[in-house]
């Protein structure tokens, strides 16, 4: 895939978006791959979330797109490994409130495995309905 980029977009619309909601600054992130390597759900995810940086730093937000930000179970290991303190799940976070404005959902609150509502955690559930419910 050849992706053309757009000075004006490293500093553009998108990633001030991202940078306003999570309150972190993307450029911090120095893609060293530690928050992928520590992720209990990189396995599920389409993209790493060192992968998911990247595009966005480069202003790139087909990023918006990807499963990776709604699996994210902001368990904060990336966050314990990043040498340069990079909150992440609040980037994905981020990323799920742009999704979720632009009127896209990856979490529907019927479509929810009732035998996975009987053995989860009441909180889990709930913060993942929270962030997916239209």
């Amino acid at each position: 895939m050849r992706v053309v980029l757009d000075p004006l977009a490293l500093h553009g619309a998108f990633i001030r978006e991202i940078e306003a909601i999570s309150e972190q600054n993307l450029l911090a992130c120095n893609q060293c791959g530690r928050c992928s390597a520590g992720c209990p759900l990189v396995e599920e995810m389409d993209l790493l979330p060192n992968q998911i940086i990247r595009p966005a730093q480069l202003g790139l937000d087909t990023v918006v797109d990807s499963t990776s930000p709604w699996l994210c179970a902001a368990c904060l290991m990336c966050e314990a490994r990043c040498p340069k303190g990079v909150d992440l799940p609040r980037i994905m976070d981020a990323l799920r409130q742009i999704a979720l404005r632009r009127g896209e959902s990856r979490v529907v609150a019927g479509d929810v495995d009732p035998a996975l509502l009987a053995g989860a955690p009441q909180m889990a559930i709930v913060g993942a309905l929270r962030r997916g419910e239209k």
